[in-house]
């Protein structure tokens, strides 16, 4: 069904970096969630009032929220597809990431004010009127949220979308929580105990928890989290392959939301090379790379010394002094000026505890 809806609705569906294609996913997603979450709210609303289920009406009024989350979403990279201006230079990515965290807040909102009406519930029970076909029907609509948790989620990891993925832990939440107000009427038409407000204090959980850790995982790009280390041993290997270079450090990964990824090193090259040879080298990496993983991409040169004793012989001591301080630790520019001085980078580890 998924690989249906992509091809129906997503033209160049494989070209995922591409803003165009991105937006074209987003709206698929938002669409989807719009029209399913519409749908279980209604069923939900009424059978929570026919029923006077708290857990049910509250689960309706999720699904509610989640629809306008899919409002979000569509809006969100409608955004985020806007080219770069004087004011934005590098593009409205980010606003992808922005969606994630406005959907995450409401989820959380939801969650707590649904907390808030069980506790009530459970200091003031209300007798329910549950049936059989109650049950059915809910779980009809849990199978229903099922797929969109699945549909989400396989939109996500194939296109790496932060939103994307935190509607589809919203929705797998949902799922988790409408099978427990389920057991719990099971139990209200077998037994006659009411554990509606206790259901409705699990449900609520659920949902805040849901929310957490869609807010974290948004925040992470956010604030600037690592770049993915195979991501960079890729850059760094395809640098290599380049005979003339001898060595690649401080390989730089800046995200401006997805599609949209700045990237700079400093590649070694023989200190005896021409400058010219060695602007034709880079400028055809940088432009090989750019294709390649489709990236904005800056190279910096950094002349080599290569062949001469005395700053090998130099270069090899420093190697196990540096060494012998912290192995974490890494130099490079190493250099011998005609005056005798020898000058080097240092690359410390973020948990060194020496000062400079």
């Amino acid at each position: 069904m998924t690989d249906v809806l992509i091809k129906r609705f997503v033209k160049n569906s494989e070209q995922i970096n591409d803003t165009t294609v991105r937006t074209s996913y987003g709206y698929l997603s938002g669409g989807v969630g719009i029209m399913v979450n519409v749908i279980l709210c209604l069923i939900k609303l009424f059978i929570g009032f026919a029923s006077g289920s708290i857990a049910i009406i509250g689960d309706a009024i999720h699904n509610l929220a989640d629809a306008g989350a899919s409002v979000i979403t569509i809006l969100g990279y409608r955004m985020s597809a806007k080219p770069a201006d004087p004011e934005h230079p590098f593009g409205h990515g980010r606003i992808e990431y922005i969606a994630g965290l406005i959907i995450a807040g409401a989820i959380l909102v939801i969650g707590i004010e649904l907390l808030h009406s069980s506790v009530e519930k459970m200091l003031n029970p209300e007798p329910m009127d549950t049936s059989v076909i109650v049950i059915v029907i809910l779980a009809m609509s849990l199978m229903l949220q099922l797929w969109l948790g699945l549909f989400n989620r396989g939109l996500g990891k194939r296109i790496d979308s932060p939103a994307m993925l935190a509607a589809a832990t919203d929705s797998l939440s949902d799922c988790v929580a409408t099978f427990v107000v389920i057991i719990c009427l099971i139990v209200d038409l077998t037994t006659g105990h009411d554990f509606d407000g206790m259901a409705g204090i699990v449900v609520a959980l659920f949902i805040i928890h849901s929310g957490w850790g869609a807010a974290r995982d948004t925040l992470q790009p956010l604030l600037g989290e690592p770049p993915d280390p195979e991501f960079v041993r890729a850059i760094t290997r395809r640098t290599l392959e380049e005979k003339q270079i001898l060595g690649v450090h401080d390989v730089i990964v800046h995200n401006y939301g997805p599609g949209r990824i700045f990237v700079s090193l400093h590649a070694e090259v023989p200190s005896d090379m021409s400058l010219m040879e060695a602007h034709n080298i880079i400028d055809s990496l940088e432009e090989s790379i750019r294709d390649e993983f489709k990236v904005s991409m800056t190279v910096h040169v950094d002349p080599m010394v290569v062949g001469d004793p005395l700053q090998n012989e130099i270069k090899e001591k420093l190697y196990h002094i540096v060494a012998c301080v912290d192995p974490l630790i890494t130099f490079h520019d190493f250099r011998l000026t005609s005056s005798g001085r020898i000058l080097f980078d240092l690359a410390v580890p973020y948990n060194c505890t020496f000062t400079d």
